[in-house]
């Protein structure tokens, strides 16, 4: 079984030197059993990552390169999209997530029949500027869209390629890969895992982003469950503001009706308002199920652009370089 199976371990870095020589060490002790490729995306590194995967010319590592700072989403679709193996792991590359919990990870995906396995970090070696906004953050990611999961931050996932690549990632999205593939009817369990201390290099995705899970939230909410009927979402809120405006003047006719004088009635200029706003909400609604249309017809453009992508023969062999 372990033979027959093919890992992609995805892996982001944005100034990682110092990182990556034993993260690949890492990898390669905890899958020896397994066959597997490892993908580093570099999102345009300042320091010397780069050159240090260059050294390793380890013949599992492709080096895809960014041709500028995209984020992590971006860096982890282009990897995605590059991985070849039947399973697809995702990690940071700043050796907090340990290499050894995958074998476990992915057994649990097999024997449940799961589409993802994510992790819940255990003891987290992050200080507590980091931890609060986090588990802020996976408080309202629950209670808002009743996904009860507890480390939405974890980035240590393992996940059928099936899955993987049907997930969306542009923006900052990353944090919701569980979510978008919940909401996609994906297999879900969480499984705990070890967490490490950083040795080299200072956090670049972590506490700022953490603040952003709002807006980040609504419009994967949006996205997920609207983009393509967005006529179900304005259309409702039209039908709601007409239909209260017909209400409000329904009302005031049968009051007019009686004799009573409804002219300077402020309640008569909000009955008219809200009808007005119900047919806008219509209107607006129609329009942007037009554009989605567009959307989907046109040319399906990725959000980033791969400056060449290197891998490696042999350790005594020369790099291979694919140009994009």
């Amino acid at each position: 079984m372990k033979s027959s199976i093919l890992l992609s371990i995805v892996i982001p870095l944005y100034n990682e030197e110092g990182n990556t020589s034993l993260l690949t060490e890492a990898i390669e002790r905890a899958l020896k059993d397994y066959r597997y490729e490892i993908i580093y995306i570099d999102d345009f590194s300042t320091d010397n990552t780069r050159h240090e995967i260059k050294l390793l010319h380890n013949p599992s590592v492709a080096l895809i390169e960014l041709k500028r700072n995209y984020g992590q989403s971006s860096a982890l679709a282009a990897g995605i999209a590059y991985a070849k193996g039947d399973y697809v792991v995702t990690m940071d590359g700043d050796m907090q997530n340990d290499p050894a919990d995958i074998p476990m990870m992915l057994e649990t995906a097999i024997r449940e029949d799961c589409d993802l396995v994510t992790g819940i970090r255990q003891k987290r070696k992050d200080n507590f500027i980091k931890t609060l906004p986090s588990k802020i953050a996976n408080f309202i990611i629950r209670k808002a869209t009743q996904f009860h999961i507890t480390d939405a931050g974890c980035a240590l996932k393992v996940m059928t390629a099936e899955t993987a690549k049907n997930i969306p990632l542009y923006g900052e999205l990353h944090r919701f890969i569980a979510l978008n593939a919940h909401i996609d009817g994906a297999r879900i369990t969480q499984v705990p895992v070890k967490h490490h201390a950083r040795k080299f290099g200072v956090s670049k995705y972590g506490l700022g982003r953490t603040f952003k899970v709002m807006n980040d939230l609504l419009l994967i909410l949006f996205q997920r469950k609207y983009l393509q009927k967005p006529l179900y979402l304005f259309g409702n809120m039209g039908m709601l503001f007409f239909g209260t405006g017909m209400l409000i003047n329904i009302y005031l006719i049968s009051i007019k009706l009686m004799g009573e004088d409804i002219g300077t009635r402020p309640l008569l200029l909000l009955g008219i308002l809200l009808i007005l706003v119900g047919i806008q909400f219509f209107t607006i609604g129609i329009v942007t199920d037009l554009l989605m249309r567009t959307y989907y017809e046109s040319q399906n453009k990725k959000p980033y652009n791969i400056r060449k992508i290197i891998t490696f023969e042999k350790k005594e062999k020369t790099p291979i370089l694919h140009v994009s």
